[in-house]
């Protein structure tokens, strides 16, 4: 059975049709990604799933149960992260885990222990009695995670949950996805990192103004992509030159149209006084020798690497939408005023 199963979802706000038409499952067990940059209408598609907007158009199942038809016995066996917290600031770390626990019909035993568990788990049990609000943006999503899945939830819904945190915090909330996904839980995933995309989910649906444009499994997308060879230099000057010598020489390679770095700034590199040559080929490339044959005619090569293919290759070949523009914050929020604790319930 399929944990969701979703047909033909439709919403719209005023003259915006925020999400058109999708249709997908989430299979049992399975981190299921939902990738597209802000403004896609993941957002709008996980409060619907979640209960937090009502469709316009198509159905929801859960388990196999029509959602709207049976909305507070499934909300008992689902958790809700999302895109910005919320937990109450004035109440602590402890006393927020417990009022979530509360309103899923935990006894107060039983919800104390849960939570002090939850702590510990997520290290957080020396902030255990300081209040949320002075929490780092780090710690907020971890307790916010942990508020999700207080209850143990079959399905946990994740709304860009390391969006906007420093690095080191963001890894770790990966690592304890990861973490409750072994557990047996299926992850709805919604994110416009195409590298945390990459790294957590089994398959993944590109979804782009509204509709969703290929639902895949992470070794489908990439295969394609294993036939393309992808390597780049790095020259002390001379970037232009580098290529036009290169393009004549090896009239069988691509010179800086390899799709994998197209779009990336490398103003520091070249304020450092590096140039960025990137090649493309069908067959395996010859990095050795065109470093030699760039030395020869005294262009100084600082290094020279092979790449992988990935996904933001797929991303922007099937979307036409380079990575770069994932990161830019172009949504309006829809919604007035932010729900307090217990989003999931």
């Amino acid at each position: 059975m399929n944990a969701v199963e979703v047909r033909n979802l439709s919403k719209s706000f005023e003259d915006v049709k925020a999400v058109d038409k999708i249709s997908f499952v989430v299979k049992k067990g399975e981190m299921f990604g939902f990738l597209g940059p802000n403004g896609a209408g993941k957002t709008t598609t996980i409060n619907m799933l979640t209960g937090l907007a009502r469709p316009d158009q198509g159905s929801i199942r859960v388990h196999g149960k029509d959602y709207l038809k049976n909305l507070k016995t499934i909300k008992q066996s689902i958790g809700v992260v999302p895109d910005e917290s919320n937990l109450y600031p004035e109440l602590s770390g402890l006393e927020n885990l417990c009022f979530c626990a509360a309103l899923y019909g935990m006894k107060k035993a039983e919800r104390t222990a849960k939570a002090w568990e939850l702590l510990e788990q997520f290290g957080l049990k020396e902030a255990a009695f300081r209040k949320f609000g002075a929490y780092s943006k780090g710690m907020k999503r971890k307790l916010t995670i942990a508020a999700g899945i207080i209850h143990d939830p079959e399905i946990l819904f994740l709304d860009e949950p390391t969006t906007g945190i420093d690095v080191a915090s963001a890894r770790q909330i990966r690592m304890l996805i990861a973490r409750l996904h072994e557990t047996g839980k299926t992850v709805f995933l919604t994110t416009h990192y195409i590298e945390e995309a990459e790294r957590l989910c089994e398959r993944i649906a590109f979804i782009v103004s509204g509709r969703i444009v290929r639902i895949d499994t992470m070794e489908n997308l990439l295969q394609p992509m294993q036939e393309e060879h992808l390597a780049e230099i790095i020259c002390t000057r001379g970037e232009k030159q580098a290529v036009d010598l290169l393009g004549k020489e090896f009239k069988d390679l691509v010179f800086n149209n390899t799709g994998r770095n197209a779009g990336r700034s490398f103003s520091r590199d070249k304020e450092a006084g590096e140039e960025h040559v990137r090649v493309k080929s069908g067959e395996p490339i010859p990095v050795g020798r065109l470093v030699r044959f760039l030395e020869e005619n005294g262009i100084q090569v600082i290094e020279a690497r092979l790449l992988r293919s990935s996904l933001e290759d797929v991303f922007v070949r099937i979307t036409g939408i380079e990575a770069k523009e994932l990161l830019k914050v172009t949504e309006t929020k829809r919604h007035g005023k932010k729900k307090k604790a217990g989003g999931g319930t």
